[in-house]
């Protein structure tokens, strides 16, 4: 079978990248010829590479020229089936990781102030977004979409006019090996050493990119409405507002408990170093940081609106909020704390992640193509 994977670029911090640079090997274990369609082949690591590179000039022009070249591109080279994710109407199968952006602009817009609201509704380039994942969803040709979580399954019946029996869901796969509690007992000593944490302190690590999304405003107000001495919270990620946030701390008198670390391509010491991955997102069909965690023998505390929501079981392997529920949040935190005192939650987030190991994502996914 020749299967051509489209994702336009490779962003080593980036979820979606790591689950296709991830998903190539076992791919073609499974049998299966796969070729990257992208603008560059460097960070991939994939065999066979098709690169498509149009000149654009900001993100609009950007996504349209990419997705008029690789729809050419696949059309010239006859492949069997053609996976994209990315919005490209035509495609064969849609790996729709990204969730729905119209309902990630509803709950923007719900939590925004008038400005904000008015940016987004003037913006050309959400509406250009929006536009191309309708053409794409009821496209004649799509014949299955990959939901990474049964909350985007359902976003997608809600808002747009396609058969059920098209959308797939099969969870993110986590790299079992590479992410695996002996790492963190190796790490953690070190780690925590590194980070300041005394023995008795509790930290929480945040990893991720776009705080705003993924709820760090709330993460460092519970921090301060917890009133917990011990409590540290670690931020490993970027932002081009991080400056809001370190002033947010700041401001609420927690700023020596908080630490901005950047992005790090190696996120395994700072799982080892943690207590708990705390991630109450305002919207995330599924963060791959939640199951590499539970992989490491890291309990999670996520939010209702993201699909990692699906695999925790609280009290158990983790624990679910509602964002922008800074008190509950705050609450949470205090019961996990007491929680992870009493007991060892590491056995049940691991277990919770081997159901969601990387070759058994890639053979769900040989299995779907194999029937199309």
């Amino acid at each position: 079978m020749k299967l051509a994977i489209v994702r336009q670029r490779y962003n080593p911090f980036g979820g979606a990248e790591r689950i296709v640079a991830r998903a190539l090997p076992a791919l073609e274990r499974s049998g299966a010829e796969v070729t990257l369609i992208a603008r560059s082949s460097k960070g991939w690591g994939a065999r066979h590479v098709l690169q498509v590179n149009p000149f654009y000039v900001g993100n609009l022009w950007r996504d349209w020229s990419f997705a008029r070249a690789a729809r050419k591109a696949w059309r010239r080279a006859g492949f069997d089936l053609v996976q994209s994710h990315e919005r490209i109407p035509g495609c064969d199968v849609y790996r729709a990781g990204d969730g729905v952006h119209r309902r990630w602009l509803e709950l923007r817009g719900a939590a925004a102030g008038p400005v904000e609201r008015l940016g987004m509704a003037l913006n050309p380039y959400h509406r250009y977004v929006c536009g191309a994942e309708k053409r794409m969803f009821e496209h004649p040709r799509l014949r299955a979409v990959i939901c990474n979580s049964a909350m985007v399954r359902e976003e997608i019946v809600r808002a747009f006019r396609i058969a059920r029996e098209k959308l797939h869901v099969i969870h993110n796969g986590v790299d079992l090996e590479h992410f695996h509690p002996r790492h963190r007992a190796a790490l953690r000593d070190a780690a925590r050493a590194e980070l300041g944490c005394r023995p008795r302190d509790t930290l929480f690590v945040f990893v991720g990119s776009g705080f705003a999304r993924k709820g760090l405003g709330a993460s460092i107000a519970a921090l301060a409405a917890a009133k917990e001495p011990s409590f540290r919270l670690a931020v490993v990620g970027r932002d081009r507002d991080q400056a809001r946030f370190v002033g947010q701390a700041e401001a609420a008198g927690v700023a020596s408990h908080v630490r901005f670390l950047g992005a790090r391509e190696d996120v395994r010491p700072f799982y080892a170093a943690a207590d708990c991955l705390i991630l109450p997102s305002r919207y995330d069909p599924f963060p791959n940081t939640a199951i590499e965690a539970l992989a490491m023998g890291l309990p999670v505390l996520v939010s209702s609106r993201t699909g990692a929501a699906e695999v925790v079981t609280p009290g158990e392997n983790g624990w679910i909020c509602e964002p922008d529920d800074v008190a509950g949040l705050a609450g949470l935190m205090r019961t996990a704390h007491e929680a992870i005192g009493a007991r060892d939650p590491s056995a049940a987030a691991r277990a919770a992640a081997e159901r969601c190991g990387i070759d058994e994502m890639a053979q769900k996914l040989a299995a779907l193509y194999a029937a199309l």
